[in-house]
């Protein structure tokens, strides 16, 4: 039976993947350092429903540890990756850009050595909607050039995508990206919008709504994430064998690599998606309007239409039915 590595598996996403890959009696081992950048108490939570399971078991150490990554990869040989660990958040670069070199960079060569001198048959890995940066053709596709972020956070996923290209360039590994949108839900990450906003509703506080409320997000629930992922694990990478060096084609190669996005191919205006948060709370948000944050953008909005050719999977979750599941959980998590 497949075992397969999850980097980031006590994180947001990384728990939920592997719940379902778990639940589909895959081998699970999870590698994560449980790190402070966010409230660890959530993430060894999280990590304790994974050890209720007989196929999961737990690496606690930093991936940017080369002798230890190269111990675990030589010593589990794992048939598949997901890297799903990363230093994260668009704001939070401005403050520690070396954390970002350290996972997202040290920590993904780390990964790469280790599928290649192990033989791993396919590496999935995390990149992000951020990597747009300065685009403003709507909705952002793959075939679409991304070679101006705006934020380290951006720049360092792109950089994943391009040392990943290298690698199936030159040892023939297949590499898949996966562009996430502004993902929500149960267990999801306090540092993220939703989590904030309802904390402070809660509490009678006011939210910080930036860019006066002209944001708009393709907002994407987490169990359509994990379908996208669990799906595409199974789903290598082929050469693609019209790709020419004369109109290179940004989201295929003549090697085994390929970037897709995963986002609910629906932008929704910020503005509802408070509306919409409000009406599960039964209580009306504070509102406290700011200017747009450096390294932010004003939208995203994702095509996914090479996600439904591929593997014949669009996302759908609303944000009335998605909001609700997170209210639901986060009442139910810290009792109030």
């Amino acid at each position: 039976m497949q075992k397969i590595l999850i980097t980031g598996a006590a994180g947001f996403i990384g728990y939920h993947l592997s719940r379902r890959l778990l639940e589909d009696g895959r081998t699970v081992v999870g590698l994560d350092n449980l790190n402070d950048y966010y409230d660890p108490a959530l993430k060894r939570d999280r990590l304790a429903l994974l050890e209720q399971y007989d196929k999961f078991s737990h690496a606690g150490f930093d991936m940017a540890d080369r002798e230890k990554m190269a111990d675990l990869f030589s010593g589990e040989k794992f048939d598949a990756v997901v890297n799903l660990a990363a230093q994260a958040g668009v704001r939070y670069s401005l403050e520690n850009p070396h954390s970002y070199v350290d996972t997202n960079l040290v920590g993904f060569v780390n990964v790469l050595e280790g599928c290649r001198h192990n033989k791993v048959k396919h590496l999935v890995y995390a990149s992000s909607s951020s990597v747009y940066g300065a685009n403003t053709s709507m909705p952002f596709s793959v075939h679409d050039n991304v070679d101006h972020p705006v934020s380290l956070y951006a720049a360092s996923k792109k950089a994943n995508e391009l040392m990943a290209h290298t690698y199936s360039h030159l040892f023939g590994l297949p590499t898949t990206g996966l562009r996430f949108f502004t993902v929500y839900g149960p267990w999801g990450r306090p540092d993220m919008a939703l989590f904030l906003f309802t904390k402070a509703i809660l509490e009678d506080r006011p939210i910080n709504v930036f860019n006066n409320g002209n944001m708009e997000r393709d907002f994407t629930y987490i169990d359509d994430i994990v379908e996208g992922v669990f799906r595409l694990i199974d789903h290598l990478p082929e050469p693609n064998p019209d790709w020419s060096g004369d109109a290179p084609d940004p989201a295929t190669s003549y090697c085994p690599w390929r970037v897709y996005n995963i986002g609910n191919n629906n932008k929704e205006k910020l503005m509802r998606y408070i509306e919409v948060l409000e009406d599960c709370l039964g209580k009306k948000a504070k509102k406290n309007f700011l200017p747009m944050q450096d390294g932010d953008v004003p939208a995203t909005y994702a095509d996914v239409s090479d996600l439904v050719r591929e593997i014949n999977f669009k996302p759908d979750t609303s944000i009335e039915e998605g909001i609700q599941k997170f209210v639901d959980w986060y009442r139910e998590y810290y009792k109030v």
